[in-house]
């Protein structure tokens, strides 16, 4: 079994103690209900570029809105709902009525560190220092002001993409593509040191736990343990609305969020 208290065989940080099942992060999101400039309440477009994300709708009514190269998208959320999609997706959720959304994401710490990039205009996404200061939210009473001009810069770039997806041009969504993996090329390396700690080493322990069953040695078992978590900031304004957020093993980074 490997052990939590080092480093993982393939180098870097050690390995997350008690991952929540398979090493994903977890959020609770309230969509924001300002109005954009196509009459839409809702969050900020974005994607991400290695990790799969899903809604689970435990409230309310709304929709997610995407953008694929199998072209635009309208899927509703409603209670008892569940909607996954891949990195490359660009999505922006919509809020109609109470929506609420406990949203899991793959590879816990890799959206922390950045693997969310937004749908902000196309010479935004061409200079980091630009694109930074537009993503980034300050402390304090200006933070929502903020967080909804990143929201309207957002829904601007995305309305061009949908309506260029629209007519049959896929051309601008693979620019953002290309846009935004030159945006988090500088951080992809640190990137599969998280992994290696989080989503590998939880798959790589699963698989010493069933070599040592198969052994007839169970080990493993003498370390059960159960843990529990509260929100550690529940109003945080995130990417797609009010954010509560959990301070769990893996994603504790400085996050824009979801």
């Amino acid at each position: 079994m490997v052990s939590r208290g080092a480093a993982g065989r393939h180098g870097g940080p050690p390995a997350l103690p008690d991952p929540l099942p398979g090493a994903v992060g977890m959020s609770h999101i309230t969509p924001y209900d300002w109005e954009a400039a196509d009459g839409v309440c809702g969050g900020s477009p974005h994607l991400h570029l290695v990790c799969t994300e899903a809604y689970v709708v435990t409230a309310g009514r709304g929709a997610v809105q995407t953008l694929t190269p199998g072209g635009y998208r309208e899927t509703e959320l409603e209670p008892g709902a569940v909607v996954w999609f891949t990195p490359g997706t660009v999505h922006r959720m919509v809020q109609r009525e109470g929506l609420r959304v406990t949203v899991l994401m793959q590879n816990s710490g890799l959206p922390e560190a950045g693997d969310a990039v937004f749908t902000f205009p196309p010479e935004v996404l061409a200079d980091p220092d630009r694109y930074a200061a537009a993503a980034r939210l300050p402390e304090g009473q200006e933070r929502a002001a903020a967080a909804r001009a990143r929201r309207d810069l957002a829904v601007e770039g995305y309305l061009a993409l949908r309506t260029a997806a629209e007519a049959g041009d896929r051309g601008p969504l693979r620019e953002l593509h290309r846009a935004a993996a030159a945006l988090v090329a500088p951080r992809a390396a640190g990137w599969k040191a998280l992994w290696r700690a989080g989503a590998l080493a939880a798959a790589e322990r699963t698989g010493e736990q069933i070599t040592a069953l198969g052994q007839g040695v169970p080990d493993h078992l003498e370390q059960a343990r159960v843990r529990a978590a509260t929100p550690s900031r529940r109003d945080g304004y995130g990417m797609c609305g009010r954010r509560a957020e959990y301070e769990l093993p893996g994603t504790t980074l400085p996050y824009y969020g979801e």
